[in-house]
């Protein structure tokens, strides 16, 4: 509109040279600048990533731009959200997942807004019945394996959490450690769930069998995946099962040199074997432009925006009416029923469930 607006300008200078009038004379017309356009700020965690293409539609359709404001990981940038909350830094916060949610509606940062995208998202997804965070995605953590390797020794992999204290399966499991990494935290989480924290066998029993089993701990995600899981290192390390994602195999094949007819490696994604991550968005309070933050997170849940998020952020499209990519649809295995952890209890009880996981495991 601006680049039509000017061009009209420079035609009409030109009939008003050629028109009559006086010849000497030599003023010219002050030109009007364009307005600048409006900007929707955004602020989200570190692993944030979406096409130039979508944001370009988004900055198209409203005539605004779009300013993304990485943070750090998740907690940081919610950290960040909340010391800044009498002058917020940006009008939208993402990336707040079902581990830092409640922290986040305590604080008070968001406001209300009930998306009319909300009709496309299933229930269970929706934490927040008082929609100040919606959400945009979800993602399962969940152990993978290496079939490669099962399949030359002979061994069934593991089909569940209890597997992996089975004499067969000792020393061949990696894991991240909950006090540093997301997946780390989120596994911890799914023993809780599955396990629970009384009566006869509870996840410290779990985790206790688990260490007596050689279970290796590693600081983060990429240790674990590239450096210790034999097919991730390439065949240099030496642990077949590694706690990843369940949309990790289908990101094995799209990023594989040649086509595959199958995905090297498998999540186990039985009954409780799962923690379910969910992300969230919300409108900060003290938004300066809350219109443009609405239509932003409008544009979050939509088809255009959801459909991009399984090959740039590797999670799954909250939108029920999203199509998964072909290398999706075919090789991802969603669980159908996660381990269950409130999110209040997250809260309440992370530090403790962290602390007394270090005791049984590291000390």
């Amino acid at each position: 509109m601006k680049r039509v607006t000017v061009l009209a300008l420079v035609g009409l200078l030109v009939l008003a040279a050629c028109g009559p009038g006086p010849a000497t004379s030599t003023e010219v017309p002050t030109a009007v600048p364009s307005p600048a356009p409006r900007r929707v700020r955004v602020m989200t965690h570190d692993s944030f990533d979406i096409s130039e293409k979508t944001l370009a539609a988004f900055e198209a359709q409203y005539d605004a731009e779009v300013e993304i404001l990485q943070a750090g990981d998740a907690g940081t940038a919610l950290n960040q959200a909340i010391l800044s909350a009498d002058n917020p830094l940006a009008d939208v916060l993402y990336g707040v997942d079902n581990t830092l949610l409640s922290r986040a509606l305590e604080a008070g940062i968001f406001d209300a807004y009930a998306s009319p995208l909300l009709a496309e998202i299933p229930d269970h997804l929706a934490l927040d019945d008082q929609h100040r965070a919606l959400p945009v995605d979800y993602g399962d953590v969940c152990l993978n394996y290496d079939k490669g390797w099962f399949a030359d020794q002979g061994l069934a992999p593991p089909a569940n959490l209890e597997d992996l204290v089975a004499p067969d399966y000792r020393g061949l499991t990696v894991v991240e450690n909950p006090a540093t990494s997301s997946p780390g935290l989120a596994f911890l989480l799914a023993t809780v769930g599955r396990f629970g924290q009384a009566g006869d066998y509870t996840y410290l029993d779990y985790w206790t069998d688990l260490r007596d089993n050689d279970v290796l701990v590693v600081e983060g995600w990429e240790d674990a995946y590239w450096g210790q899981f034999t097919y991730g290192s390439g065949g240099e390390g030496e642990r077949p099962i590694v706690v990843s994602y369940a949309s990790s195999p289908p990101v094995e094949v799209h990023f594989a040199g040649a086509p595959l007819e199958e995905a090297p490696t498998a999540a186990v994604v039985g009954d409780g074997s799962c923690f379910r991550q969910i992300e969230f968005v919300g409108v900060l309070k003290g938004a300066q432009n809350r219109d443009l933050a609405e239509a932003w997170i409008d544009f979050m849940l939509g088809q255009t925006f959801q459909e991009d998020i399984p090959l740039h952020m590797f999670m799954f499209p909250a939108n029920q009416n999203a199509a998964l990519p072909d290398v999706f649809a075919k090789f991802a295995a969603i669980p159908e029923r996660p381990a269950d952890v409130p999110y209040a209890d997250i809260e309440a009880n992370r530090e403790a469930w962290i602390e007394a996981w270090t005791e049984v495991v590291l000390r």
